[in-house]
């Protein structure tokens, strides 16, 4: 995981949520992780990792996460015991 990874982790634990994360971050995040991505119907990706699914919609138009995304980022990454 490099510095820009690290960002965008530390980023989505911060608290306020930050609604200006842009996506690709942290799907790259994931990826630099280990998670096994996959894409499902419309703006749908599925997301794999150490046991913990999930299921997260692609912001559009905006390329930008809004809060509610932060926070289920968060918890899946919580549940998979990914901390800053």
């Amino acid at each position: 995981m490099d510095s820009k990874h690290l960002k965008t982790l530390q980023a989505i634990f911060e608290k306020p949520e930050r609604a200006n994360i842009p996506w690709r971050d942290v799907e790259a995040l994931l990826i630099a992780l280990g998670a096994e991505i996959s894409e499902g119907n419309g703006s749908r990706i599925r997301v794999a990792f150490k046991g913990v699914r999930a299921v997260f919609h692609r912001p559009h138009p905006q390329k930008e996460t809004n809060k509610g995304a932060v926070k289920s980022v968060r918890r899946f990454l919580e549940a998979a015991g990914v901390k800053p």
